[in-house]
């Protein structure tokens, strides 16, 4: 179905908010690719970027090219995370740092909420997407509870952080921003796109250029010929991510960062203490959002549906 120009709007909206969670140490902007109906395409375009497709750029055949990838849907969506990066960067950090409880308890909501919508995917349960979500929320809790390591600030490096990251980002219920954390550089890659630190965003871009082009056939394989053991797999790094992002914690350790700041080393869940009728709303809002975007994802699949009919 050929799309039209409100589409391509609602596209660049969601490439916004993907790009808002991705900013997020412990929210996957592949999860709302997924709530918002635009995972599968999204993994097949960026795989279409092969051999085959390049041939046809070096050859200048570039209206070609431009279909075979998928292009205007990449396009709208890149630069939805780009405008939402390059300017929710600052305000997310704030927001982690003076409102952690509020952020928190938004993404919360959002994630629990993208959880069942994502399993509703599943056609078929048996053992094997039983067991796929139980081995998915184990591995995504293991990764929130491990502590974050003191690496190196070289440029290889950070290529090899962006290769990893942007894995993860397309992961629903793994945060790409997390396992920044996990690696030392979430603060140093915050703080180039925030300083414009052109040398480490172009190498950081460029590592993930290659992560994503290289994973997206892996994950496009495993969508097409394992769905449901796949899509169960995904929910339970949603479940075990769940960890990372409940609300209220208490700060066992610290450490000092490269600038002197004290910044939170190891954190453990505790009960509500504080903000808990703000909390639980923004909780409400962030699941009822999720419902919305699930049912204009729906009715946009279902005009979809119609118009190849």
């Amino acid at each position: 179905m050929k799309r039209q120009l409100k589409d391509y709007v609602l596209l660049l909206l969601k490439g916004i908010g993907m790009g808002a969670a991705d900013v997020v140490p412990g929210v996957s902007g592949g999860t709302i690719a997924f709530i918002t109906g635009i995972y599968e395409e999204l993994i097949n375009s960026i795989k279409s970027i092969n051999a085959d497709s390049l041939k046809l750029l070096l050859k200048g055949r570039i209206a070609e090219f431009w279909r075979a990838v998928n292009a205007n849907f990449l396009l709208a969506i890149v630069i939805g995370i780009g405008i939402s990066i390059f300017s929710l960067a600052k305000l997310i950090t704030w927001l982690l740092v003076n409102q952690p409880v509020l952020v928190w308890s938004f993404f919360f909501g959002l994630i629990l909420a993208s959880i069942i919508f994502v399993a509703r995917d599943i056609r078929r349960w048996d053992w094997k997407t039983i067991v796929g979500m139980i081995l998915g929320a184990v591995v995504a809790f293991y990764i929130t509870v491990a502590t974050p390591a003191e690496t190196p600030t070289h440029l290889m490096f950070i290529f090899l952080c962006g290769a990893i990251a942007i894995c993860a980002m397309i992961l629903p219920g793994i945060s790409g921003s997390f396992i920044l954390v996990l690696l030392g550089k979430y603060f140093f890659i915050m703080e180039a796109v925030k300083t414009f630190n052109i040398p480490v965003m172009a190498v950081f871009i460029c590592g993930a250029a290659v992560g994503i082009v290289t994973f997206s056939r892996v994950l496009s394989f495993a969508l097409q010929r394992f769905h449901d053991i796949t899509i169960a797999i995904l929910a339970g790094f949603m479940v075990g991510s769940l960890n990372k992002v409940w609300p209220w914690k208490e700060t066992l350790e610290t450490y000092t960062d490269s600038h002197g700041v004290l910044k939170p080393l190891v954190e453990a869940n505790i009960w509500p203490n504080i903000q808990v009728g703000p909390a639980i709303a923004l909780m409400v809002f962030g699941f009822l959002l999720v419902c919305v975007l699930e049912n204009i994802s729906k009715r946009d699949r279902t005009r979809k549906v119609a118009g190849e009919a």
